[in-house]
């Protein structure tokens, strides 16, 4: 792979805290502000538009929504918020203790989001609708989710050390990761046909087939805490390593490569990945890493 070019984008707010990523229905890059409670708006040509929050909402995970609008999770307040490509914001409340973390848009055209204090995984309609599911397994620290090639969502169990299935009707299947207390974070849907997931605390890669068959890659940094990963339209899938500063990129077959961000200790989280191929990352320094290949 050809190594890719780097540069940064700053946000006003170096102390904002920037934490999901997502390229929004307009063509721009929208995140969330985890430590002002903003959403933020960065496009092509580095121009920023911040849209305040709350500070006590917390948002996580930020995603396109199935109405064109984006929906991110607040994890401080227990609701889903969305805006609009115009700044029109709203929100929906979920039950209390939910805590959301991760968010997708499923096969049924609802928001799916991750109850990590609940144990649960719901489902909101873009009506507001909510219902939420609880899991077969206490304290498991839901955390990410995606949608799989299987019609189901796949979501990862941190305390659990488990990926979790579950169907729209809210069946859940858990697979346990053959590494112990590997603490599994990021997932995404690869362009193979298989669910691609990070294991922060044991520094490695995952790779889980819908039938259930496991591989696990270790990093040449055990050490990094990858965090983030999201498919690469070409192959593989790109990946945060959030303490060594880093972003890595793993092909089909496992092979792993590492990208060193100029700027040390900026805590590279959420990753997008545009129609054209670049790469882009928060980093909760205060600023969007862009990679071009």
């Amino acid at each position: 792979m050809t190594t890719p070019t780097i540069h940064e984008t700053a946000l006003p707010d170096p102390h904002c805290g920037p934490y999901g990523i997502t390229a929004g229905p307009d063509g721009a890059l929208w995140l969330t502000l985890v430590r002002t409670g903003g959403i933020a708006r960065v496009t092509a040509d580095g121009a920023v538009r911040v849209h305040p929050g709350d500070p006590a909402s917390r948002p996580l995970i930020i995603t396109a929504g199935p109405d064109g609008a984006l929906w991110f999770t607040r994890s401080g307040d227990d609701r889903l918020g969305r805006i609009t490509t115009a700044g029109e914001a709203t929100s929906v409340a979920l039950p209390a203790g939910t805590a959301p973390c991760g968010i997708a848009t499923g096969p049924d055209g609802a928001l799916w989001y991750a109850g990590m204090s609940s144990d649960t995984v719901g489902r909101v309609g873009t009506d507001g609708t909510v219902t939420a599911y609880p899991l077969p397994v206490a304290g498991g620290l839901p955390s990410m989710v995606t949608a799989g090639p299987d019609e189901a969502l796949w979501f990862t169990l941190n305390q659990a050390n488990a990926i979790g299935r579950i169907a729209p009707d809210g069946a859940v299947t858990l697979h346990p990761l053959p590494t112990e207390a590997a603490g599994p974070v990021g997932i995404t849907s690869g362009v193979d046909g298989a669910l691609w997931f990070v294991e922060i605390a044991a520094g490695q890669l995952g790779r889980i087939t819908v039938d259930g068959r496991i591989e696990e890659f270790p990093l040449p940094d055990r050490a990094a805490r990858p965090h983030a990963i999201v498919a690469d339209p070409a192959g593989g899938c790109w990946f945060t390593e959030w303490a060594a500063n880093r972003i890595g990129h793993v092909t089909p077959d496992g092979r792993i490569d590492g990208y060193d961000l100029p700027i040390p200790e900026s805590e590279p989280h959420g990753l997008a990945v545009l129609p054209d191929g670049t790469v882009h990352a928060a980093l909760e320094r205060g600023t969007v890493a862009h990679l071009t290949r």
